[in-house]
């Protein structure tokens, strides 16, 4: 593979990932409506009339269109300007990594501070992962 397939490798687990969560999201929406927990004209227009372990799941799938806006802005511009390297191909794998940490948290215990803590990491690869796309564009050129 080359350093650029590398690199989008973990953009596609991500889709794949999200694909899992909207599924798991719809798997526990149907559950909770054929058994009587909610009524759909009561959630068509207000999401927080699902019960709390079904809002789990869209929350979490709202959250993968949140921060990783900042990971797919990145990838094309790291591709474009041949930016490639395999420290943002590395960066890349964490930052998904800490998604799907981030997720399975949510959806499972949801521990506040364990969540948090996924959280955060993502938000500092991405920052890094940022960092280092400037340091490549305007430094070391």
């Amino acid at each position: 593979m080359t350093i650029v397939q590398w690199l989008l490798l973990p953009a596609f687990v991500h889709v794949a990932w999200i694909l899992v969560i909207g599924i798991r999201m719809g798997r526990a929406r149907f559950k909770a409506a054929k058994a009587g927990q909610v009524r759909i004209k009561d959630v068509a227009l207000d999401n927080s009339r699902w019960p709390d372990e079904v809002r789990k799941f869209s929350n979490n799938y709202d959250n993968q269109f949140q921060l990783p806006v900042l990971f797919y802005g990145l990838l094309p511009l790291l591709v474009l300007l041949v930016k490639v390297d395999w420290v943002s191909v590395v960066l890349a794998w964490a930052f998904v990594a800490s998604r799907i940490l981030h997720s399975l948290i949510h959806t499972g215990d949801n521990q506040m501070i364990r969540r948090f803590q996924a959280f955060v990491a993502g938000f500092i690869i991405i920052g890094v992962m940022w960092g280092w796309f400037a340091v490549r564009l305007y430094v070391t050129g």
